[in-house]
């Protein structure tokens, strides 16, 4: 049967690593698939470990990040833990409209209006093509929000929340779990003036139904290039 493996970046925060497993045990109880979260790095399993024991078994699987944006994690070091091993691997969440509906729901829920002024605010990366993903999950959100969204990061490219939220402004954290950059998130926008700052995004069942969508994605193609061998 194949193995529906989750992986998310880690934390110390005990918190932040838990919503890895609420997300993965969901989707692995729609797929009808065993499932475990890991981790790059902050908290087991880790996925290279995961993956060599997969490998040291023959266990096909599927691997789903649990991460929000591309950038050196998701080009580099997963292909790298993966080699190897029998587990296929696929693209990061975001951008995606699923990914935008749960972050309203977030938004509405901590009070603020439809069509207000909103920032998005990021962990960040070094990676250019991160920045192409926060443009886009921008205009998304903007879409759905009905109102431009600007955005800043914590760290890497990107401007700071310092320099783009203004006093009255809501505050949508691009980030899935909570921990050290959502803590920071918070006080650094709450400094800046911001009215209203949402959760993370979280295990919303919006989120839940990306990951089952893109592994079944995983599993359909993994069937056909067995069929096609």
């Amino acid at each position: 049967m194949t193995l529906l493996v989750t992986v998310a970046h880690g934390t110390r925060t005990a918190a932040g690593n838990d919503v890895a497993r609420a997300l993965t045990t969901a989707a692995a109880e729609r797929l009808g698939l065993p499932g475990v979260a890991a981790y790059v790095e902050l908290a087991e399993p880790l996925l290279a470990d995961v993956a060599a024991d997969a490998g040291r078994r023959g266990e096909p699987g599927v691997v789903v990040p649990l991460l929000l944006s591309t950038g050196m994690h998701v080009r580099s070091d997963l292909p790298a833990m993966v080699r190897g091993s029998a587990l296929r691997l696929g693209r990061q969440l975001g951008p995606h409209p699923l990914l935008v509906s749960a972050m309203v729901s977030r938004l509405v829920s901590a009070g603020a209006v439809p069509g207000s002024p909103v920032v998005m605010v990021a962990a960040g990366s070094t990676d250019p093509l991160a920045v192409r993903d926060l443009d886009r999950s921008a205009d998304l959100l903007g879409r759905a929000w009905g109102a431009p969204v600007r955005w800043a990061t914590l760290t890497g490219l990107g401007p700071r929340p310092a320099d783009v939220v203004r006093p009255g402004d809501a505050v949508a954290p691009y980030l899935l779990a909570t921990g050290y950059f959502d803590r920071r998130l918070r006080d650094d926008c709450l400094a800046a003036g911001a009215a209203v700052v949402a959760d993370v995004v979280g295990p919303h069942p919006l989120v839940v139904d990306l990951v089952v969508a893109r592994a079944r994605a995983l599993v359909a193609a993994r069937h056909w290039e067995r069929r096609a061998a």
